[in-house]
């Protein structure tokens, strides 16, 4: 026989031979097969929803820490905001509290002022009066040392008083 003749025998009982491992793999192998390719299908599409679902949250939950992010500026400018009315509002209390404060001051000042000018004048018109009343007493001292000068002075004082 040539190598190209095939045998019949030979062929016959490979045909056989491939028929049943045919038949085998479609009985028992093909079925475990397609089992494990459509579970392995069935997880491929599972972790893609799944993967669909955590992008899907991860959009969310970054929209959600962005709003959160927004209100926290927010809150920090009003915050800042009161602050600054605050700061402001205590800068006025104190000057409108020194402002009181210095006007009583003032008022006090010029009370005490007053007092120590009428205090003042009081001593200086009391001394003026002293050195008033001792010119006065010299000079009449002086005037009423001899007894004409006396005389005409009563006379002059009597005419004063009847006028």
């Amino acid at each position: 026989m040539s190598l190209l003749t095939p045998d019949l025998g030979l062929l016959f009982w490979m045909l056989v031979a491939f028929g049943t491992v045919f038949f085998v793999l479609a009985k028992f192998g093909f079925p475990v097969i397609v089992k494990m390719v459509e579970e392995r299908k069935a997880f491929i599409d599972k972790s893609l929803a799944d993967a669909k679902e955590a992008t899907e949250r991860l959009a969310g939950i970054t929209q959600e820490s962005e709003k959160i992010l927004k209100q926290a500026r927010e809150q920090e400018l009003q915050i800042l905001k009161q602050a600054d009315e605050m700061r402001a509002k205590v800068i006025a209390d104190a000057k409108e509290q020194a402002g009181i404060e210095a006007g009583k001051l003032i008022a006090e000042a010029k009370t005490a002022i007053r007092k120590e000018q009428e205090l003042a004048l009081r001593d200086v018109k009391k001394e003026i009066a002293e050195l008033s009343i001792s010119i006065a007493e010299k000079i009449l001292r002086k005037n009423l040392s001899n007894l004409p000068s006396q005389q005409e002075l009563v006379n002059q004082l009597i005419n004063e008083a009847q006028n």
